[in-house]
């Protein structure tokens, strides 16, 4: 047995022999009441081949140890043509020498380097479209963003690249036009994550786009000179970077008001995701920097941002140390209708859990709540808060795998290559089911990107996941004894059509659930953009509140679970929400 199957296996042991200290939170556990079961497993399958995805990522490696080698990239799930199933996009690299000269931008010289897009068929299966979608791609290929920007009723896609960023309007049936230059989207730099969020609550989508460091081929030497091996170079190496920050004109363009915002405080961002975590109304958007502190950023009443990650505590760990931040997510893991936070990084810093104060504070909660002590041995990268077994709680799914494919020289504890983490949500506290949760639990991977979603329509959370230089995983939930659900796919009309923004609260008899919708969260990728809920023992929804971007509310009463709900935006808001 490996030794991160011993570890992981000795942590869950750990964490459910100490149940009874699982009531010192700093704040009391919000209703629905505990999990009576901490240990119940997951069970996710892979089908990649069976559904017809023949993915490699290309990452070449070089001599000279290039940081772009590490990264990975990212994954959409997202449907191309309204036919009501998610279609997959998958994000890939290019070729350039060893060793590359400055200035040098990477081109997809051939098919095995093309992005590809797979549509979904009535069967579950999927075919490669990648030549009629006319998405083949430019550069080394990094992340991507769904999302409909021109309210037209169809998805568009925006692909981030060292070499240039492409934003890609939505012909209606699934194949796209490359509208970059038109839009004035193309940027600059080695840009990152990207995320649809309307900043201004105009009903027009903004973009967000994460830029990494500095870089440009540098030939620089890190690593072990004794040991006669050279390494990949500490980010600390290179300079931050401002993100781009654009604003939706409502014409088909787009204006960088980073500056304007103030937004363009030099970062080394890798992951980005927003909420409104004061509840004021506006968007706040966090961004997970590598090796520096974190950044939240939030909006005041004039529509621009301040940086408040240190004072609000979300910034550094519990001892003030920075990490290396790479994917997150912004979602209420607690039910208690305030947003928390989570933020992985590497082997021997723990993955960082801010939990939501209520008073536009966070704490550090990563010990209390079980998943320091199971991260400490792991590198995350993607991941993302979803309800594997739809009992009512938020559980973590996370992408994991070291940067440094010599890590094991220097530290033979941590892996390069590893399983990936489901955390289960108990309502007091995280327990580690993946020994417990399928084959694929126990199979290590150089896990990067990740998107989740329902697949398969059957009301389970699934997830596609990608590796660096290796294959993409279509991963099917199948988890038996999975309780009731219910997932609304918001259409909005004043707001914008995606109805990105709008928070959502859903209750039932054994308590409520808050979850804001996006498609940005953890790491280079695009997640469905549709909102799902688990509802456990409960057969309907008592009441489910909309609290749209423009600001209307909406209320539903008595909506029967196990089934997707289409809810339209309305005119005026109708009533006072839930009570």
């Amino acid at each position: 047995m490996s030794q991160v199957r011993v570890a992981r296996l000795l942590s869950t042991l750990l964490i459910l022999s100490s149940a009874a200290c699982l009531a010192q939170s700093p704040k009391p556990p919000a209703e629905p009441a505990p999990k009576p079961n901490p240990a119940v497993p997951g069970k996710f399958v892979d089908v990649t081949s069976k559904v017809g995805v023949q993915f490699l990522h290309q990452a070449p490696h070089t001599s000279r140890k290039y940081l772009i080698e590490t990264m990975g990239s990212g994954v959409a799930l997202f449907d191309c043509d309204n036919d009501g199933r998610l279609d997959l996009f998958l994000v890939n690299g290019a070729p350039y020498t060893d060793p590359t000269p400055k200035g040098f931008i990477p081109q997809k010289t051939g098919p095995e380097f093309w992005n590809r897009m797979y549509h979904q068929k009535a069967d579950g299966t999927f075919e490669d479209v990648t030549e009629k979608a006319s998405l083949k791609g430019i550069g080394y290929g990094m992340g991507v963003a769904a999302a409909d920007y021109d309210n037209d009723g169809y998805e568009d896609l925006y692909v981030t690249a060292y070499g240039g960023n492409r934003l890609y309007h939505n012909n209606g049936n699934c194949t796209f036009t490359d509208v970059t230059d038109k839009a004035g989207v193309a940027g600059g730099g080695w840009s990152s994550s990207a995320a649809w969020v309307d900043l201004d609550n105009d009903g027009l989508l903004d973009l967000v786009v994460d830029r990494y460091v500095t870089w440009d081929w540098e030939d620089v030497w890190c690593g072990e000179h004794r040991e006669g091996y050279r390494g990949y170079c500490h980010p600390d190496v290179f300079q931050p970077i401002t993100m781009l920050v654009y604003h939706n004109d409502g014409n088909g363009h787009f204006t960088e008001v980073a500056h304007k915002l103030g937004l363009d405080k030099p970062a080394k961002a890798l992951g980005i995701a927003f909420a409104d975590y004061d509840l004021d109304g506006r968007m706040d958007i966090f961004v997970a920097n590598d090796s520096m502190p974190e950044f939240l950023f939030h909006q005041k009443k004039n529509g621009t941002f301040e940086e408040v990650g240190l004072e609000t505590g979300a910034a550094v760990n519990a001892e003030g140390q920075t990490y290396a931040g790479m994917g997150v997510d912004f979602a209420d893991y607690d039910n208690d209708g305030w947003p928390d936070i989570i933020v992985d990084d590497l082997a021997n810093q723990r993955y960082a859990l801010y939990q939501n104060n209520r008073d536009s504070t966070f704490n550090y909660a990563s010990a209390e709540s079980g998943i320091g002590a199971m991260t400490l041995l792991h590198s995350g990268w993607s991941l993302r808060f979803l309800d594997y077994d739809n009992d009512g709680w938020k559980d973590l799914l996370v992408a994991q795998g070291h940067d440094l494919d010599t890590i094991e020289r220097i530290n033979p504890q941590f892996h390069y290559r590893e399983p990936m983490l489901l955390a289960r949500n108990t309502g007091q506290k995280f327990v580690d089911v993946s020994p417990i949760s399928g084959d694929i639990f126990h199979e290590a991977w150089v896990g990067r990107g990740m998107a989740v979603g329902d697949i398969d329509n059957d009301g389970r959370i699934d997830a596609v996941v990608t590796t660096n230089g290796g294959p993409a995983y279509v991963l099917l939930n199948q988890t038996e004894h999975s309780g009731h659900w219910l997932t609304l796919r918001l259409i909005g009309h004043k707001s914008n059509r995606d109805g990105i923004g709008a928070v959502v609260e859903v209750e039932t008899p054994a308590g409520k659930q808050w979850a804001t919708a996006t498609t940005s969260s953890g790491y280079l990728s695009s997640s469905d953009p549709r909102v799902h809920f688990g509802l456990g023992e409960s057969p309907a929804a008592s009441c489910v509140e909309i609290r749209w971007p423009s600001g209307i509310l909406q209320t539903l009463t008595g909506v029967k679970s196990d089934r997707q709900v289409e809810v339209d935006e309305p005119a005026a808001s109708a009533s006072s929400g839930c009570n």
